[in-house]
Formats: structure tokens, C-alpha cells, sequence
């Protein structure tokens, strides 16, 4: 029989917020953006990106998953802090020069 374990929104968040791949992805994407509206786009290959690495560790065995159900809500949380290191890669770096 399947044992499926409550849902954990602790553990999501921790792992959204720390998966270094959202981060890399995200940051590097909204610093190279030069245009606001391309902040969504970094945020979203981001959350994809971070997913990947979340699936192939899971796969490796690095960790165990027990239940299904909780990627949706990764994806999303990923997809907020994707926007949040988006966000701060395209304000650092923007040029301040305007033609």
C-alpha cells in the first residue's frame, strides 16, 4: 500500500528558496534582461530549471520523496523566488544610462 505523508509547506519553501539552480537561472536571466518584462520570463525558466535539479537529485537518490503531489506547489514557490532573484539581478545591474 502507498503511504502518502501530509502535506509539508516548511519543506517546500526551503527548498525553493535555497535550490541553487532558481538562483543561478533566474539571477543571470534578469541581469542580462533588457527589458522589464523579461523579468516573468527569467523567473519562469528559473522555477523550470530549479525542478530539473530537484527531479534528478530525487532520481540520484540524494533524498527520498514519499508522496506525490508537492511539485505543483515547488513550481510555484520557485516560480515566486525565481521573480524575487529576477528582480534583484535586473535592478542591480541596470544601466543607469538612457538614450
Amino acid at each position: 500500500m502507498i503511504a502518502i505523508n501530509p502535506f509539508d509547506p516548511v519543506t517546500l519553501v526551503l527548498i525553493a528558496l535555497f535550490n541553487p539552480a532558481t538562483i543561478a537561472i533566474a539571477f543571470q536571466m534578469g541581469r542580462t534582461a533588457d527589458q522589464w518584462q523579461k523579468i516573468v520570463v527569467a523567473a519562469f525558466a528559473g522555477a523550470l530549471g530549479g525542478f530539473i535539479l530537484y527531479w534528478l537529485a530525487a532520481f540520484a537518490g540524494v533524498f527520498s520523496v514519499h508522496a506525490v503531489g508537492g511539485e505543483a506547489g515547488l513550481v510555484l514557490m520557485q516560480l515566486v523566488f525565481g521573480f524575487a532573484w529576477a528582480c534583484l539581478g535586473y535592478f542591480a545591474f541596470r544601466s543607469k544610462v538612457t538614450t
